[in-house]
């Protein structure tokens, strides 16, 4: 099953030359988080080796060589694979003062980790809030496009009238492929600009909202003028897919896969840049119909009642935009959009959600979450501008805490689960008082608990100390939400019980892994070359150089099976690998290469929760 926007014809032949050779016979590697430390959090990275050592001495040394804390490590946490039998975690938390430094092993087995630096939190993940910042402008469609380091180029300037079409249906194994023509409704609509979604060029408006939901917030709590830009363009987009005149809500702009059967290709299909397709020369019935000329699907009917978890967040995002909108007559048109659109959610007889075309793309089963988050930013919109409503708001926010903590589909902050967002903001109006609340902040903590215990109970018993289950997909955006969602709960409790936790999942992310690799594109010392990703092919520095697609988040490690029939570079593409087999284990695999998608792949949804995480770290 596609899990994010694959290229169709890509399929796994074989691995392609290592990029680390010349190390992976070494006795051991140190693992550290090539960012850096705060100073006053816990400090931890991990030997790797192929023996256990116990016992064996550790230094380390600053920038000019000179030891400045000496230790031993503990028993081995566990094996990782048959090579690299023993995981050791090094603690050098005393380092509170200002530098660079490395971990260096000598005697019993011999590695040095690469350089970190431990400093004020502001000074390391401020940069960290401008480069995944810098990812979106890089991700831009349409007319408003920020050339940045790899030249982009206007693009998609047909979607400014775009066709409607219904609803496609699909077959196929993966459930992908279409079954039937596609069927114009209605248009044209103008649904130009917005962000790409991932490494194609389709965008979708359920990753936008959850996007925007994030990027609002650190906008809100103090960002800067970049990122406020940012957000501002995300959410002039996420205006023109509601119609609320008509009750329509637009989910999607192009398709990802074609069909030989009836004719065309979709966006999956072709690799090239972006702003070539407005070049095509195309008409009705050519087989790159819909690459210039990109359908447009509804989330249902006109005036039809709108999927909760679209409802939810879209309202969130434009309650955000009401709160941070220095305007007053647009801060209210903001809040009346979010309104006019939380109150079109489909609540009873819900069925399958509305989140791509087709479903398996994103299949998103939890929708209570982003009803809560919805009506709290409606709330804190309405107390901002002096609207009645904000108390009713308030109660219907705790409605859906009370329901979704009572359901049966629950996760951890990630695409699929907002509700750590939703009940951080919560907590702090239940405690000042909502008449009426089904909920009281107690039970919302306890869910926050919930949500950071379950990751805590993981990584016990993971060597690197892993919350995210690294078999599965959204290691990296699962990774950073559990590091957000420390820092949120310590906000609303004053408890840094989960603050190591929270910190050792960002060390995961930023190479504190077993193959040593930032998952954050120009983060660290040893990031991804190959991202899978169109323009960074093309435009880009293929295996590093300047021009790369700084502040994108990969996917990361991902079950060994997901890794099955990749197949050749896609025609046109730039090869691009980077072999870290010798590191891959307890099923999972990463695999730093263009073809690969379940790794190499970045989203704006992975890039927002990486946001938030540094925004409340700094």
């Amino acid at each position: 099953m596609l899990r994010r926007g694959s290229v169709a014809v890509v399929t796994l032949c074989c691995l392609a030359a290592t990029a680390t050779p010349a190390t992976a016979a070494a006795a051991g590697f140190v693992r550290v988080d090539q960012v850096g430390y705060a100073t006053s959090e816990a400090k931890y990275g991990y030997l790797l080796g192929t023996a256990a050592v116990a016992g064996a001495p550790y230094t380390v040394v600053d920038a000019s060589g000179r030891t400045v804390l000496s230790g031993k490590v503990g028993a081995s946490l566990g094996s990782w694979n048959s090579r690299y039998t023993a995981v050791h975690q090094v603690d050098f938390s005393k380092i509170t003062k200002p530098g660079s430094y490395r971990v260096r092993f000598t005697g019993r087995i011999a590695a040095t980790s690469p350089s970190f630096k431990v400093d004020r939190a502001e000074t390391l993940f401020q940069p960290l809030v401008r480069a995944t910042t810098e990812f979106f402008q890089a991700q831009r469609d349409g007319r408003d496009i920020i050339p940045g380091r790899l030249n982009r180029g206007k693009s998609h300037l047909t979607d400014s009238r775009a066709t409607v079409y219904a609803e496609p249906k699909f077959k196929g194994d993966g459930g992908d492929v279409p079954a039937e023509p596609l069927k114009p409704i209605g248009g044209p609509v103008d649904v130009e600009g917005g962000w790409v979604d991932a490494g194609d060029f389709v965008k979708f408006t359920s990753n936008t909202a959850y996007s925007l939901a994030e990027m609002g917030y650190v906008q809100r709590e103090g960002g800067n003028p970049q990122l406020l830009a940012e957000f501002r363009h995300g959410l002039d987009w996420l205006d023109k897919t509601w119609d609320a005149r008509t009750g329509t809500l637009y989910a999607q702009v192009g398709i990802g896969t074609g069909s030989e059967e009836f004719g065309f290709v979709g966006d999956h299909d072709v690799w090239r840049l972006a702003e070539a397709d407005d070049k095509l020369d195309v008409k009705p019935g050519d087989s790159e119909y819909f690459i210039k000329y990109r359908p447009v699907f509804p989330a249902g009917p006109a005036g039809s009642p709108v999927s909760p978890n679209l409802a939810g967040r879209v309202a969130a995002a434009f309650a955000l935009g009401a709160q941070l909108e220095s305007n007053p007559a647009k801060a209210k048109r903001y809040l009346t959009e979010a309104a006019s659109i939380f109150a079109a959610a489909k609540t009873t007889d819900v069925g399958e959600l509305v989140t791509a075309f087709p479903h398996a793309y994103y299949p998103e089963s939890s929708w209570m979450d982003d009803m809560e988050l919805g009506a709290i930013q409606l709330a804190l919109a309405a107390r901002k501008l002096g609207d009645h409503r904000a108390s009713d708001w308030a109660r219907q926010a705790a409605h859906w805490a009370k329901a979704y903590i009572a359901s049966d589909d629950k996760d951890t902050l990630n695409l699929y689960d907002t509700s750590a967002l939703a009940h951080a903001e919560l907590i702090p109006l239940l405690r000042r008082g909502v008449p009426g609340a089904a909920v009281t902040a107690s039970d919302l903590v306890g869910d926050l608990r919930r949500q950071l215990t379950s990751g805590a109970t993981n990584a016990a018993t993971s060597p690197f100390r892993t919350g995210v289950d690294i078999t599965q997909f959204d290691a990296a955006s699962k990774s950073f939400g559990f590091a957000a969602t420390a820092r949120l709960y310590r906000s609303v409790t004053g408890d840094r019980s989960f603050d190591a936790f929270g910190v050792q999942q960002r060390n995961f992310a930023l190479g504190s892994n077993a193959w040593g690799i930032s998952l954050v594109v120009g983060a660290g010392s040893t990031f991804p070359k190959c991202p899978h990703h169109q323009a960074a092919n093309l435009a880009g520095d293929p295996n590093g150089g300047s021009r790369i697609l700084y502040g994108a988040v990969i996917n990361g490690p991902n079950g060994a099976d997901n890794f099955e029939d990749l197949g050749e570079m896609p025609p046109g593409a730039i090869a691009c690998s980077n072999n870290f087999e010798a590191f891959d284990g307890q099923g999972s695999r990463f695999f730093d290469d263009l073809r690969s998608w379940p790794s190499s792949e970045p989203a704006i949804d992975f890039t927002s929760t990486a946001l938030l995480a540094f925004g409340l770290s700094s």
